[in-house]
């Protein structure tokens, strides 16, 4: 792989950068999500990394880009969201590959919050119910939530891969509203130890690791009012610049799908204006010089084996 990289990615103007996105890396795998990445496949995962590519922190990398500077085979790694497996599982991984790594976290979900989805999944994995009647609840749409049937693993994934994308899209509030009451119908409570608190924020950077801003509650942006928009950021910018005692200069869109989960032609404006020096999306690409540093997409394959997750990162750079 690493010639084909190589070809693909030379060094200098013609170079393309590859930023790999991940949310949380399991001590063990997860029967509801077998697919989310456990310590095993991501120690594997950066072992190919390292041997492909060179990895570089990503504001280096990203400014490089637009110098037309970049060495070949050019790299980042990033986490979105804030998970506290981030700090406990992947640090010491990237620790024995001595590689950088980029942090984005939502700060309101810090020292004992939770994002709407994990109220969601560990209500759903922690009901003894054999059917979750939500009957009288609705989604984004508006229409109703309906009856899940939880009997097994096999059902309680297909509840969930349901409810999620149905929830997704409620603005922030009714969100937490729609999920707390889920959580009350499935008559479960939802773990508080699932998110980062303060101490391994700072942890990870004096480890070398730079942490970046990913607003305060994760809403979709583009559903948002623009001031409202602007505070989120800005907010999750000011309180990580408290909490490390430096300039936050990277920031990640929630979600991050261009027109759907930010608009192109506002959110990157606002970050510009906030003082942001770069912000990166989930558009699936390898960037290019000249792409707008405030849209720089990331993408990471599937794969599990080694020869087709590189050939589909080499797919990525005809994106």
């Amino acid at each position: 792989m690493k010639p084909l990289f190589s070809l693909l990615s030379p060094a200098g103007a013609r170079a393309r950068l590859t930023v790999l996105i991940f949310h949380r890396v399991l001590r063990v795998p997860d029967p509801l999500f077998p697919d989310e990445v456990d310590a095993a496949r991501f120690d594997e995962l950066l072992g190919w990394a390292k041997s492909w590519f060179n990895v570089l922190p990503l504001d280096r990398a990203i400014r490089q880009l637009h110098e037309g500077a970049l060495p070949a085979r050019a790299a980042a790694l990033s986490f979105d969201d804030g998970y506290a497996d981030n700090h406990d599982v992947a640090l010491p991984l990237l620790r024995k590959h001595g590689l950088p790594c980029s942090f984005f976290v939502a700060t309101g979900f810090l020292d004992g919050g939770r994002m709407w989805n994990d109220t969601l999944i560990e209500s759903v994995r922690r009901s003894s119910k054999s059917v979750l009647d939500l009957r009288g609840l609705k989604d984004g749409h508006g229409e109703d939530l309906g009856q899940h049937a939880l009997g097994d693993d096999a059902h309680r994934r297909t509840a969930l891969g349901h409810l999620i994308q149905r929830v997704k899209y409620l603005a922030p509030e009714p969100r937490v509203a729609c999920v707390d009451a889920i959580a009350q119908r499935a008559e479960a409570s939802p773990p508080d130890d699932l998110m980062m608190n303060s101490e391994q924020v700072r942890n990870l950077r004096r480890a070398g690791m730079q942490i970046g801003a990913h607003t305060v509650s994760h809403p979709i942006l583009a559903k948002l009012p623009v001031n409202q928009a602007a505070d989120e950021i800005a907010r999750s910018r000011d309180a990580l610049q408290a909490l490390l005692g430096e300039h936050v200069g990277l920031f990640a869109y929630p979600n991050g799908k261009p027109g759907t989960d930010y608009l192109p032609d506002v959110h990157p404006g606002i970050v510009r204006e906030l003082g942001f020096d770069a912000a990166v999306s989930t558009r699936w690409a390898a960037a290019r010089r000249g792409e707008d540093v405030f849209q720089i997409p990331r993408f990471t394959p599937w794969d599990r084996g080694r020869l087709k997750f590189g050939l589909r990162l080499a797919r990525n750079f005809s994106n």
